[in-house]
């Protein structure tokens, strides 16, 4: 897809189709990095889990929340670890 870069005020700018901001989970928040010459827009990392929280409440309250693996298994030794 081409696009025309746009003057906004004293700033340069570029329409997004909302296509492909859905697909991409972009809502309002972006990360905006710059590499081999490359300007890489993608969902800012708050934004990522953006409802977990409310999720997760949800999952307690319902009972849904039960671990899948335990935390630890009935024959792990860590005699031989090593601790940094």
């Amino acid at each position: 897809m081409n696009t025309t870069i746009r003057n906004i005020g004293n700033s340069k700018g570029i329409i997004l189709p909302k296509s492909i901001l859905t697909q991409c989970d972009i809502d309002t928040d972006v990360s905006i990095e710059v590499k081999d010459h490359r300007i890489i827009i993608s969902a800012s990392p708050a934004t990522k889990r953006k409802g977990w929280e409310k999720a997760f409440k949800e999952m307690a309250k319902n009972g849904d929340d039960a671990l899948i693996i335990p935390d630890v298994f009935n024959d792990e030794n860590t005699d031989d670890w090593t601790w940094k």
